[in-house]
């Protein structure tokens, strides 16, 4: 069952006259004959994710992972591969050593991760835990001259109770149908109400201040109970990568119910001592930021100057080795190229792979990317390469496979994604089309600018459950049959794009205020 909303009755009211994509059927078997028996992916991922290691953006596993990128694409004939830097991102880091116990009343060994960028301890410290509980400036004064050479501990919030519900879900067909419906007339807006984010930005702001108090104390270590499950933490980062950052306390986090047994045994007046080490370097010699880029040059005389793009972002975390967030997207990148070139089918657009650095940190590599080759997303100047781009293509929501497409509010490419997904329906199930948007990820930076950026629907998996920056993102979270259906579809899309006779449609360009 296909799923196109209210589009197509729509488009027809307002007098939209469809045409006919002409479809070259037996190009489509190629590719998923090719992607479906002949499958590189277990290969790609072993050399993105268990050879190159973590990722972090400047780190030396997104140099390991950006060699083999561009070594790789070349040896499947793409040309052009290379590193493109795109403007400063600041520092890198690596963990060298992480470790964290309760020492007393008895031995236990946590499971703790170092903020990315945090600094190392003095070597390896011991000593009891305070806990700190401060909700005011006032609160907060009532520990000043009481933590220098400190381990402090700060309590997880959240639910920490038993749950009922599966890790890893595909989209219900129920799911699909209300995805597929219009927007509310009211409008989709924030979960959150203006009440609700002025608070969480209050939180936010104080609990900068209570680092920064912490630095000013000179205590030794922060140990931050972080919500999660079942062993499962989702990582985050201190303070910047910026090469002018100041220098704060080390920061450990670990699992909830490490910090919550500590402050039952505090609080019921059981004396508590840990000891820990953290060995962390800051990589300063090159600041620069790096995507990876490489194409398959177009053959028609005439439109070989005017491109395709599909991309994903190769940095991650450091907690894991990135497999879902977001390897996957370029294991699935990587391979729709490779199966275009092993097909020796000959577009007649330029087709360009991007692999995006600094995603992570705020899309920084395909924003900068954008500005550099097509616009200024500030003053809405465009540059001569704006008018060339048919289209971008991204993945980067996990391993789930793809179960349709998100128009970001263009409802003229809605009928021609129609006729595309029809030769590729037999790997669908409840194939959707959506007219509304998705955020958080590299197509906003082409979408922002006036130019057609699509993110796929996929399956979540266990995406937000137990991957989604986490010190579970391995390798066994992937789903390898799941990404060699993506890799088929994402190919016969480029395909497409780069063999129709016209660029997709556009919307307007965005106003600049």
């Amino acid at each position: 069952m296909k799923k196109l909303f209210f589009l197509i009755p729509a488009l027809l009211a307002a007098g939209f006259a469809f045409s006919q994509e002409e479809i070259d059927l037996q190009a489509i078997e190629k590719i998923k004959n090719e992607g479906l028996n002949n499958s590189h992916v277990e290969e790609i991922a072993f050399e993105l994710v268990d050879k190159a290691g973590p990722r972090l953006s400047n780190s030396e596993g997104y140099k390991r992972a950006t060699d083999y990128a561009v070594k790789q694409l070349t040896d499947w004939g793409l040309e052009n591969a290379k590193t493109e830097a795109w403007g400063e991102f600041g520092r890198g880091w690596e963990m060298e050593k992480s470790y964290v116990a309760m020492t007393k009343p008895y031995y236990m060994p946590f499971i703790a991760i170092p903020k990315a960028w945090t600094e190392s301890t003095k070597g390896e410290i011991s000593g009891k835990v305070i806990f700190i509980n401060a909700k005011t400036e006032v609160e907060l004064m009532a520990y000043k001259g009481k933590l220098k050479g400190a381990i402090i501990a700060i309590k997880p919030s959240g639910d920490q109770s038993p749950t009922f519900e599966a890790d890893a879900t595909r989209f219900t067909e129920d799911q699909l149908n209300e995805m597929a419906a219009p927007p509310s007339s009211q409008g989709g807006g924030s979960r959150y109400t203006p009440e609700q984010i002025q608070a969480l930005r209050a939180a936010r702001a104080f609990s900068m201040r209570i680092s920064e108090f912490l630095a000013e104390e000179g205590a030794a270590l922060i140990i931050k109970g972080v919500n999660g499950r079942h062993g499962t933490l989702f990582t985050s980062s201190p303070r910047g990568y910026l090469k002018d950052t100041p220098m704060g306390v080390p920061e450990l986090e670990t699992a909830p119910e490490n910090v919550n047994l500590l402050a039952r045994l505090v609080e019921n007046g059981v004396d508590v001592e840990v000891e820990a080490e953290i060995k962390s370097r800051y990589l300063t010699d090159d600041l620069q930021g790096y995507n990876v880029i490489a194409e398959i040059p177009g053959t028609d005389p005439t439109l070989k100057s005017e491109l395709v793009m599909l991309g994903g972002h190769l940095d991650s975390w450091h907690g894991a080795n990135g497999a879902t967030d977001n390897a996957a997207g370029c294991i699935v990148m990587m391979e729709a190229v490779r199966i275009l070139k092993a097909t020796g089918l000959a577009p007649r657009r330029t087709i360009r792979i991007a692999l995006w650095g600094g995603e992570e940190q705020g899309l920084h590599g395909s924003r900068n990317y954008v500005q550099n080759h097509f616009a200024d997303r500030t003053t809405m100047e465009l540059k001569p390469d704006h008018e060339k781009l048919s289209a971008y293509y991204n993945i980067d929501n996990g391993t789930g496979k793809i179960r349709g497409i998100y128009l970001q509010g263009n409802e003229a490419v809605g009928p021609v994604f129609d006729q595309w997904f029809e030769p590729i329906d037999d790997l669908i199930e409840n194939r959707t089309i959506t007219i509304r948007d998705t955020g958080g990820t590299d197509h906003q930076s082409f979408d922002g600018v006036g130019l057609p950026g699509f993110q796929f629907i996929q399956d979540p998996i266990e995406y937000r459950t137990r991957t989604h920056h986490t010190n579970m993102d391995n390798f066994e979270r992937l789903e390898l049959d799941d990404l060699r259906q993506m890799a088929v579809i994402v190919a016969s899309f480029v395909y497409n794009t780069a063999q129709r006779d016209e660029k997709l449609p556009r919307e307007e360009l965005p106003k600049v205020d």
